[in-house]
């Protein structure tokens, strides 16, 4: 737990722009958003490492597709009135001072909320990313920043020099003082200009195991008082490519280490792998932690219903039903799926459903030609995501056996990375096979 007082510290956190590499996803959402491991949301990775660490004065910034983020924010974090914490969104808007302005990067967002930091008793900012899955210690990165002096303190995660061309990569100094920093270096003599000496990445208890970069995270501890004078007097607009650089050349900047599970869910296929991740027998990033538990909104669903199914190595959220002869293997089912009789799933996402239709939904549908809200008897879903509230019908067949990467806009099922995906809301008739 943080030992200073945690009315001084602010954690903002940052939802990212439109979500492009997530599409379609991101259609109709905030990348924050996006469900994860069945009945999560991305926002609640970032929020619970706060709760979790004592820290409960935090700010979401977001400005697209933001209405879903909204609700299920305001539905899950409510503080008690004594402790005086609170999750609030800050959204783009329009100001008699800034105009309409959009965010135009991580720090320009900041920036069009310095108001929100100008608090009494605030000495730190924590800046976090809302698409990222691990699990840390906030507290701990504080106390590292607290007892270097330093003006800025950045998390890094060792990583091998092959991983280094797509992410920001820091030179320290024996103390752990950055003194150089390189955004995606793409050769050889770019690393060796940032590279690390293993032995001192064991020095800090951590096996460098052939690591020899220290990669940014994106994981920010700011004295408050120089993030809104840089702010202020600078048009810097991204904290990664230059607030950061700026900042180690003329601020005493140091590195917090961190050697666990990190994942920045920032495509479709990082988004797949990761969840396919969760379902292992001992995933890297593991669910069960009584210690620092995941948090996220409660549903009070009634418990799932397996009738007759085999399942292996998958996660089954509440208030699923599932049918007879059903083999579900390496998957993610989402909350109130509803599957039929003799369905194949392997190596799939299904995010599930909003809502349990009605009898008279179903009827409704029926009539109309389509199938209810579920995935209908006979059905083979493999390598695939499924958005929420999909009707799939009978005997049909999501699988890109001929492993095309990408598919036109307008297919019933578009392909991404490889993956099929069904939007949400989705719906494939009775029969309906992938070509």
């Amino acid at each position: 737990m943080i030992d200073v007082n945690p009315r001084s510290v602010l954690a903002l956190i940052l939802g990212g722009g439109r979500g492009t590499r997530l599409y379609p996803l991101t259609k109709i959402r905030a990348k924050p958003s996006v469900p994860l491991a069945a009945k999560y949301r991305l926002i609640d990775i970032p929020i619970s490492n706060c709760i979790n660490s004592n820290i409960n004065q935090i700010f979401v910034l977001t400005q697209f597709l933001s209405n879903s983020l909204h609700r299920h924010i305001r539905q899950t974090y409510r503080f008690d009135h004594f402790s005086g914490g609170f999750v609030e969104i800050l959204a783009a808007q329009q100001t008699m001072e800034g105009g309409t302005d959009w965010y135009e990067g991580t720090a320009d967002a900041v920036r069009k909320n310095l108001v929100h930091l100008d608090q009494k008793g605030v000495q730190y900012v924590l800046i976090l990313s809302g698409d990222q899955l691990y699990r840390m210690d906030y507290a701990a990165m504080l106390r590292t920043h607290i007892d270097s002096q330093a003006d800025v303190t950045i998390a890094a995660i060792p990583v091998e020099r092959k991983e280094a061309h797509a992410l920001g990569v820091m030179r320290c100094d024996e103390t752990g003082r950055v003194t150089g920093f390189l955004e995606k270096p793409q050769t050889e003599d770019d690393v060796n200009l940032v590279k690390m000496d293993p032995a001192w990445i064991d020095a800090q208890g951590i096996e460098s195991k052939g690591r020899d970069c220290l990669a940014s995270m994106g994981l920010y501890v700011f004295n408050r008082d120089l993030l809104m004078e840089v702010l202020e007097k600078t048009a810097y607009e991204d904290f990664g490519k230059e607030v950061f650089p700026a900042a180690i050349r003329s601020r005493q900047v140091q590195v917090h280490m961190f050697d666990d599970y990190w994942e920045d869910i920032g495509t479709i296929r990082a988004f797949y792998e990761a969840n396919l991740q969760l379902a292992q027998p001992s995933p890297p990033f593991d669910l069960v932690c009584p210690q620092a538990p995941v948090y996220s909104r409660p549903r009070f669903l009634p418990p799932a219903i397996v009738e007759g199914a085999t399942i292996e190595g998958s996660l089954i959220a509440d208030g699923c039903r599932i049918g007879s002869g059903t083999t579900i293997e390496n998957s993610v089912i989402g909350l109130r799926c509803l599957i039929g009789e003799n369905v194949t799933i392997r190596d799939s996402i299904i995010m599930g459903s909003d809502y349990f239709d009605t009898d008279d939904e179903v009827a409704g549908h029926v009539a109309a030609g389509l199938p209810p809200v579920g995935i209908g008897s006979g059905s083979q879903i493999v390598g695939s995501i499924l958005d929420k509230n999909c009707q799939v019908g009978e005997n049909v067949v999501v699988h890109n056996a001929s492993g095309v990467e990408s598919s036109d806009e307008f297919d019933p099922c578009l392909i991404r990375d490889g993956i099929p995906i069904l939007v949400k809301d989705g719906v494939l008739p009775d029969g309906w096979k992938m070509t």
